[in-house]
């Protein structure tokens, strides 16, 4: 038997970002492995019943399908030398949000990035698609078939809200965004401390594949968030990575310490991400209660879709229109049932927090049917 894990993902990949850097830091033996082997179509894909990554193939052949559940599949068996999740209750909170941000708060930008910048980005685009999509195939003829893929990533970035009209907003967001992660990564190597936490797990997903790595915007993090790339680098580094903060031990900061530079950004994530989140839910209840799916129905059901519809609200200014996905249903419960599990004390010292950083509503704005995960598919329980 083959005593290694088998992660199968793509560099280019948002989610698979958010595996491949939690696996690394925990020193855990892994091959990384192009979906485009022929073991993921014999056997992966059927399994999953779809083609989607990032997917952990365990040495038992158990199949783990979404980053999140990769990484709670260690956390679970408790032998991970860095724990993803804080044992405080505010830190613990805060990492949760921040994931939450990293992975569906950033895809605006994410995608605006990659897709709208074809002068810089598209002839790595494309080559980079077409090697890790098609390596059986001569580099001199992936280009079209990779072009025809690029389309349709494009048609997706606009159901992200990504237009000619919210382009300026996305921007100076995303401007305002790098001098708050590079303040915050120059007087902390990770969101709580000496380790990364699930939080920078989830912000790593946005920030290298997409921000981090495609030309464009890896130029903006370099000349204007220096530690902030210096971050990207240490997520992907099997060691502390810390030489700016020599002497620094690799715990968390003590007594459930949030930096000042931390408030911040989850004030960034009620300004940027918080009137996205209160509309999908209103408009997931909406279709609830029009559609009432049965229990344990999948989302998408047999189509294999993972949206119900669009949503709409303002947002500096102007009007988004974004796709609905109940996968963000699952990773907001996240946060609320870690809260929900919190004694009242402890709640209490998050309602601080969340009240002084404007995100009180992460809490209160709650789904009428809860999302779940079930054979590698989300479903309405």
């Amino acid at each position: 038997m083959d005593n290694k894990f088998k992660l199968y993902t793509w560099s280019v990949s948002l989610y698979s970002g958010k595996a491949r850097a939690y696996l690394i830091k925990q020193h855990i033996d892994f091959d990384d492995i192009s979906p485009a082997d022929p073991h993921y179509d014999a056997v992966i894909r059927p399994a999953l019943g779809r083609w989607i990554i990032p997917v952990m193939e365990t040495p038992e052949q158990e199949i783990v399908q979404d980053g999140t559940e990769i990484i709670d599949w260690f956390e679970n068996r408790q032998s991970t030398r860095l724990p993803a999740y804080p044992q405080t209750p505010r830190q613990l909170i805060s990492s949760l949000i921040m994931e939450f941000f990293g992975g569906e708060g950033l895809l605006r930008p994410a995608m605006h990035y990659r897709w709208n910048f074809d002068d810089d980005n598209l002839d790595f685009i494309l080559q980079q698609f077409g090697l890790f999509a098609l390596p059986q195939v001569a580099p001199e003829e992936r280009g079209e078939m990779a072009l025809h893929a690029a389309g349709r990533m494009r048609k997706a970035a606009v159901m992200f809200g990504v237009t000619p009209e919210t382009a300026p907003q996305i921007e100076a967001a995303y401007e305002e965004t790098l001098a708050e992660l590079d303040a915050h990564f120059t007087s902390q190597p990770y969101l709580l401390g000496g380790a990364p936490t699930i939080g920078d797990y989830g912000l790593f997903a946005a920030l290298f594949a997409h921000l981090g790595r495609d030309p464009r915007p890896l130029r903006m993090m370099q000349e204007k968030a220096q530690m902030l790339f210096r971050w990207t680098e240490r997520m992907r580094n099997p060691s502390a990575d810390m030489v700016e903060f020599l002497g620094r031990d690799e715990s968390l900061l003590a007594q459930d310490a949030i930096p000042d530079t931390l408030k911040v950004l989850l004030r960034r994530v009620a300004a940027d991400y918080l009137p996205e989140v209160e509309a999908m839910i209103a408009m997931s209840n909406d279709w609830l209660a029009e559609h009432r799916p049965a229990k344990n129905e999948m989302v998408g059901g047999e189509s294999l879709g993972r949206g119900i519809g669009m949503c709409q609200f303002a947002w500096r200014g102007v009007d988004i229109n974004a796709v609905v996905m109940p996968y963000r249903i699952f990773m907001l419960q996240r946060i609320q049932d870690a809260y929900d599990k919190l004694g009242a004390a402890d709640q209490k010292q998050v309602d601080v927090l969340l009240a002084e950083t404007g995100l009180e509503a992460m809490l209160t704005a709650r789904c009428d049917r809860r999302v779940e995960r079930q054979n590698h598919r989300e479903v309405w329980v």
